[in-house]
């Protein structure tokens, strides 16, 4: 994954609305219309989202005669998932660290005393 497109997965998922149409998205493919459904917003600004989570390769745009569904793209949440992973890795190793050392130095403590 590109640094451009990783930025365009995390801006996309940095907004609430977008999160909740994912988690729609979840349960298998909608509409606009179905989408907008439960926010206070307007089509367009819906369309606006989907558009924003479409170039960020969350969701795609299907035709199905005079419907466009929308369906969630598993690829690009779990390519940032996989890159998020390795940063976990990273700080657990480092917790462990931590915790082998504080270990160490009960142990003195307590031989000291």
């Amino acid at each position: 994954m590109t640094a451009e497109s990783l930025d365009a997965v995390f801006a996309a998922l940095a907004d609430p609305t977008r999160r909740a149409i994912l988690a729609r998205l979840k349960s298998g493919e909608a509409t606009v219309t179905e989408l907008a459904e439960p926010f206070a917003m307007t089509q367009p600004a819906i369309s606006k989202h989907l558009k924003v989570l479409e170039r960020a390769g969350l969701i795609s745009r299907g035709r199905d005669r005079q419907r466009r569904p929308c369906r969630l793209e598993a690829g690009a949440l779990q390519e940032a998932t996989d890159w998020l992973e390795d940063y976990r890795d990273l700080w657990e190793s480092r917790y462990r660290n931590l915790d082998t050392l504080l270990d160490e130095l009960k142990e003195r403590d307590n031989r000291e005393q």
